[in-house]
C-alpha cells in the first residue's frame, strides 16, 4: 500500500478545514437553573517556611430569580476552583425570600457586625434601587421593585451577609 492512498488530497484538506471551521461547538455544560454572580475575589497569601503561600477568597451570590437566593464563600489557589466551592456552598444553604408580586413584603433595618442595610418595598416599575453588594443578592433572589441603603460599612462580604439576614427577617403576615 503506497504512501500517497494514506496521506489526504488538497480538496479532502480544504473541505476539512471547512467543515472543522464551521462545526458547532459542542459545549459540555449543562444550563444551570440558578443565576451566579461574583461579588468579590481577593487574593489572600500566607507566610511559610518555604515562601508566600498565594491563593483567592471568593464571594458568589447564587439565586434562582424565583425568591430563592444563597452566598458562597470559597477559597482556593486558582480562582476557578474557588468560584466552584463558592458555588456549590452557595446551592446548598439557599433561603427563600417572602415576596408580594415583584417586590418585598415589608420594610426591614438589619444592622450586622459594621454593615447596617435598610430594605423597603417600592411599586411596581420602581426597578432595584441598590448599590452593588446588595443589588446583586436582590437580583439573584428575583425581587424586581425595591428601594434599598447601605449604611455603615464599605465592606462587600459585610453588606451582602446583612442583606441575607434582611431578606431572612420578612414574614408574610398570615390572615
Amino acid at each position: 500500500m503506497g504512501l500517497s492512498k494514506l496521506l489526504p488530497t488538497l480538496h479532502e484538506k480544504e473541505d476539512l478545514r471547512f467543515n472543522m471551521r464551521y462545526m458547532k461547538r459542542t459545549d459540555n455544560r449543562t444550563p444551570s437553573e440558578f443565576a451566579e454572580k461574583v461579588v468579590q475575589v481577593n487574593r489572600v497569601s500566607k507566610k511559610t517556611k518555604g515562601g508566600n503561600k498565594i491563593g483567592f477568597s471568593v464571594l458568589v451570590v447564587v439565586g434562582d430569580k424565583k425568591g430563592r437566593v444563597g452566598v458562597g464563600l470559597g477559597q482556593a489557589p486558582d480562582v476557578s476552583s474557588a468560584v466552584r466551592k463558592a458555588v456549590s456552598y452557595a446551592k446548598k444553604h439557599q433561603i427563600i425570600v417572602a415576596m408580594r408580586g415583584r417586590t418585598i413584603v415589608h420594610q426591614v433595618y438589619v444592622k450586622r457586625g459594621a454593615a447596617k442595610v435598610l430594605l423597603k418595598p417600592a411599586p411596581p416599575g420602581t426597578g432595584v434601587i441598590a448599590g452593588g453588594s446588595v443589588r446583586a443578592v436582590v437580583e439573584a433572589a428575583g425581587i424586581r421593585d425595591i428601594s434599598s441603603k447601605i449604611l455603615g460599612s464599605k465592606n462587600q462580604a459585610s453588606n451582602v451577609y446583612a442583606t441575607m439576614e434582611a431578606l431572612k427577617q420578612l414574614k408574610v403576615k398570615s390572615v
